[in-house]
């Protein structure tokens, strides 16, 4: 059983971390595309993933996380955030939320410890999956934004048809 106590920390704390987050996003120059976000969507972003912990990872099945953050992935490619900075925004989200995990220290029972080491195993499994997802939705997006070579070839063909009409 995962450390409930923690996730029901970190969904108190959800506020204050997402305002920290963000904080690190705007100073990080591994994600300053991220700029190109309105930041009351970036808010929500910061603040849904932290304040729906339990969910995410108890109750939330792989296609709901999959669909999630593949939508995230393609509002982020046709916003012409770079994928780089999409990827590393994820890798803060995660680091930021191991960095609380360090300070609050492990106890020292081992059902304790046990329930720590699952909620990391946890969070992991949720990030990979994200990050995957994310970059997923992120290629359908860019490929929806761009005419295929296809399509553009037939768009000038028409256009040279009605020039000749």
């Amino acid at each position: 059983m995962i450390s409930l106590r923690l996730v029901r920390l970190i969904e108190t704390e959800a506020a204050a971390f997402s305002d920290s987050l963000r904080q690190k996003l705007h100073t990080s120059q591994s994600a300053q595309g991220l700029g190109k976000v309105p930041e009351r969507e970036l808010h929500d972003r910061c603040l849904e993933i932290y304040s729906n912990l339990g969910d995410w990872l108890l109750h939330k099945s792989s296609i709901d996380v999959k669909n999630r953050f593949q939508d995230i992935g393609v509002l982020r490619a046709r916003q012409n955030v770079p994928l780089g900075d999409v990827i590393w925004g994820l890798f803060l989200t995660k680091e930021h939320l191991w960095a609380f995990l360090e300070r609050q220290g492990f106890l020292l029972g081992a059902v304790e410890l046990h329930g720590e080491l699952e909620l990391l195993r946890l969070l992991d499994h949720f990030f990979d999956r994200a990050t995957y997802n994310q970059t997923i939705g992120y290629d359908h997006g860019r490929e929806s934004a761009v005419p295929s070579t296809s399509d553009a070839g037939k768009t000038q063909r028409r256009k040279e048809a009605r020039a000749t009409a």
